[in-house]
């Protein structure tokens, strides 16, 4: 039997009112999903300019094969955080909401609140949600409880991309070690890898270094995702305190000194990055696999003669840490469909909406989502490759559903473009090696209320270090300084409700 929390028991004095006002509302209506009374509301974000028309040919299409009636709400990306703030406040929501801000701490409350079922115990019964990556189940829960359908992606996309083209001008070997990349990234900048003599660097960095690119440099070292169980205290910590993150900050700076990384990484913006990787000031990026095509495309769009090739690596190893990857995505949860106990408020109703989720996994409504009509917006060539036809129509009629997916990962195209395929198969396998977030489902209020002063002070310790400016007693002077700004309570509630947790 599905456990469903009290709607009114634990929300805020004027939510309660609103969701009391929802719930009567909705009860009158008959309930909607078991019985089909009513379609299905669904309050969804757009990532994309317009709002597809409604009764378009892509939902027209899901509703034909899912034989489910619904009707999406679209909510601007840019005002998501105001809107669905709006709505857990009046208790107005809608059947199913797309909580791409689920790991904040209103939403989080909200989820624990009542106002949403706890759905763990039903999964079973629909085959593709009972197939959901464990590791992305337990990146979605809060304290223990699903409040939701996970939104499946991948669980980590980042790797090495190096200038192949540049290897091979000086007569190099792919790198496949920190030693290794060390290496290449010091011969780059002091070697004449664009064959013109220009003065080019290794790493291209920018301002968020700290939480990005270093990031997972720091996992091959050993550190964790954000957070990782100290195995000597049982604690849990932030990974930027932890001795592999220290010692991946001494390799990074030696590397930085050698000319190995662009010195003014801390003024450089991404689209700076990007552009600087597209001039060939640089030969190496840590980010996500597939924008190598990317990064092609720009080169070409500055220079259509360039010869530009690149390298997809994601197996960097250091000494004998086992090769690892830290998650880019959340432990692949890109967001929760979570579900009304106002407006569903009985079992068959949430059951109505799990079996909507449940179809959007099945490979013919993914592909209306993800590609369109065939015929109309895209086609297979000769090789079976996929290509968009219509691009503009494509944009307006089947794109501001991509991000509705309830997976993104239910098939994988082949593509025209090689990049594409080889980032596909390099992130599938990243999955075998990924390393998330402990505390990433846990609740502790000083995170909440200190974690973006303390993340900041840790980040700037972290930057003047790198570029030699300070020690790394400095930076350990900045974490026992922290220690009593709130890091030490962040520790001891995440440890406690980790331990509880863990039963």
């Amino acid at each position: 039997m599905i456990s469903r929390r009290h709607v009114l028991s634990s929300l805020p004095l004027a939510a309660a009112g609103a969701a009391g006002l929802s719930a009567c509302g909705s009860g009158s209506s008959g309930g909607t999903g078991g019985d089909g009374s009513r379609p299905l509301t669904w309050m969804s974000v757009l990532h994309t300019p317009t709002t597809p028309q409604a009764g378009g040919p892509v939902e027209k299409g899901l509703q034909e094969s899912t034989g489910q009636s619904f009707e999406l709400q679209w909510v601007p990306a840019a005002s998501w955080e105001e809107k669905i703030n709006a709505v857990l406040a009046s208790g107005d929501i809608a059947d199913i909401t797309t909580n791409i801000s689920w790991n904040t701490s209103s939403v989080r409350q909200a989820l624990s609140s009542g106002m949403f079922w706890e759905v763990e115990d039903l999964l079973a019964d629909y085959p593709n949600l009972a197939a959901i990556n464990p590791t992305t189940l337990d990146a979605g829960r809060i304290d223990g409880v699903l409040y939701g359908v996970p939104m499946v992606k991948e669980v980590a996309r980042y790797g090495v991309l190096v200038r192949q083209d540049w290897l091979d001008r000086l007569g190099l070997e792919v790198p496949h070690t920190i030693e290794e990349l060390e290496a290449v990234a010091k011969a780059f900048a002091e070697g004449d890898p664009t064959g013109t003599g220009a003065k080019v660097t290794g790493f291209i960095d920018r301002q968020e270094s700290f939480g990005v690119a270093f990031r997972t440099l720091a996992g091959y070292f050993g550190a964790g995702d954000r957070f990782q169980l100290d195995e000597a205290s049982g604690q849990l910590i932030p990974a930027a305190i932890s001795e592999p993150w220290k010692q991946a900050m001494e390799w990074y700076r030696g590397v930085y000194e050698a000319g190995g990384v662009n010195q003014e990484f801390i003024t450089t913006q991404k689209q700076n990055q990007q552009q600087a990787i597209a001039q060939d000031k640089g030969g190496i990026v840590v980010t996500g696999l597939f924008e190598a095509k990317n990064y092609v495309s720009l080169a070409e769009s500055i220079s259509p003669d360039t010869e530009v090739r690149w390298t997809l690596i994601n197996d960097i190893t250091y000494a004998d840490v086992p090769r690892r990857i830290v998650s880019d995505t959340n432990g692949g949860m890109g967001g929760l469909f979570s579900f009304s106990t106002q407006t569903l408020p009985e079992e068959a109703d949430v059951r109505g909406a799990l079996a909507l989720m449940d179809a959007l996994h099945e490979e013919p409504n993914f592909q209306l989502m993800t590609n369109g009509v065939e015929g109309t917006h895209f086609a297979f060539d000769d090789e079976g490759a996929l290509e968009i036809i219509d691009q503009a129509l494509w944009e307006q009629q089947v794109q501001p559903y991509n991000g509705s997916r309830p997976s993104y990962l239910v098939e994988l195209y082949k593509s025209t473009n090689d990049y594409v395929n080889l980032a596909h198969e390099m992130m599938a396998e990243n999955e075998e090696f990924v390393v998330t977030n402990p505390a990433q489902q846990l609740t502790s209020a000083t995170f909440d209320r200190s974690w973006s002063t303390i993340e900041q002070a840790l980040s700037d310790s972290y930057s003047t270090f790198i570029m030699g400016q300070t020690t790394m007693a400095d930076y350990e002077a900045t974490i026992e300084t922290l220690r009593g700004q709130g890091l030490d309570d962040v520790i001891a509630e995440y440890t406690e409700a980790y331990e509880a947790v863990q039963g």
